[in-house]
């Protein structure tokens, strides 16, 4: 079935089952591998996408139900705004050791900033808790997210 759909600010035509997964869309019909597939059952936040501004797990989501739908990747996330100032901050600390989840992890924050400009470690905890991390880089992940939220790094308990 046609569908055209809003990713990354352009219109793209895919021709799919409606049942669909997003994340195969993206990946297999697109090319946009920078979306990762985890566990495909919307535990991990690998897939993690933005669909109109919200955090969403693209193997979870049919292709059908995006309608017309801003969809961001983390191919997109960088010229943006607060998504610039997050990949400068996780690479400013090393925040990666494998980097799978990395994607994933960078597009929860994103939108988490988007929503509140400084948040505390309690609102960081709680966006991020969809998030896994195999490697256990938590405390970097959320020391990058204040760095990149303006806070001091001394402030933001950094962990090397």
């Amino acid at each position: 079935m046609p569908y055209r759909l809003n990713i990354n600010g352009a219109i793209r035509q895919v021709d799919v089952p409606p049942d669909m997964p997003l994340l195969w869309v993206l990946r297999d019909e697109l090319r946009l591998v920078g979306t990762k597939f985890g566990c495909g059952k919307g535990f991990c936040g690998a897939c993690t996408v933005h669909v109109n501004g919200a955090a969403q797990r693209s193997c979870q989501l049919p292709v059908a139900s995006v309608g017309k739908a801003n969809i961001h990747t983390i191919e997109h996330i960088g010229g943006t705004a607060i998504g610039a100032r997050l990949q400068e901050a996780w690479l400013k600390i090393d925040v990666m050791q494998c980097g799978y989840c990395q994607a994933g992890q960078i597009m929860s924050a994103c939108a988490l900033l988007g929503q509140t400009a400084q948040p505390n470690n309690d609102q960081i905890n709680s966006a991020m808790a969809g998030n896994v991390c195999r490697c256990g880089c938590y405390n970097r992940i959320r020391s990058a997210i204040r760095i990149a939220a303006g806070m001091e790094e001394e402030e933001a308990g950094h962990v090397a």
